[in-house]
């Protein structure tokens, strides 16, 4: 499975960007996907995931984000978003999307959860 991250930019405080994670080589719809950041110097955390569609696409975010980011999936597209509203400085990274077929009990915060990985893009969040 190859993943594709794209969307991120720079952006002042308090604005909006929405980043894609397009998929081949496998069907997202039946996956589990996430969204994940790492600042330099810091240790790559956990944003957001969603589940497969036999797991109802339940959505689970890190408290950080929640309220303010939202992940959805276009099954017809093969691509996972993730809306990021009222983006704050620290929300500056690189995000990177990952996914797995695995189905692993659990939120499914850790990046060691997820198989695949896109290469990541640069958010930047001015203030």
């Amino acid at each position: 499975v190859q993943l594709q991250a794209s969307g991120g930019g720079s952006v002042q405080a308090g604005g909006s960007l929405r980043l894609s994670c397009a998929a081949s080589g496998g069907t997202l719809s039946r996956m589990t996907t996430g969204w994940f950041r790492q600042a330099p110097g810091k240790e790559r955390e956990f944003v957001a995931s969603i589940r497969r569609s036999l797991s109802s696409s339940t959505t689970h975010y890190a408290d950080s984000v929640k309220n303010r980011f939202i992940i959805s999936r276009d099954n017809a597209k093969n691509t996972v978003y993730l809306q990021m509203n009222s983006l704050k400085f620290e929300d500056t990274a690189v995000y990177y999307c990952g996914t797995t077929e695995r189905h692993v009990a659990g939120l499914m915060i850790r990046a060691d959860d997820y198989a695949y990985w896109g290469q990541g893009t640069q958010v930047t969040v001015s203030s």
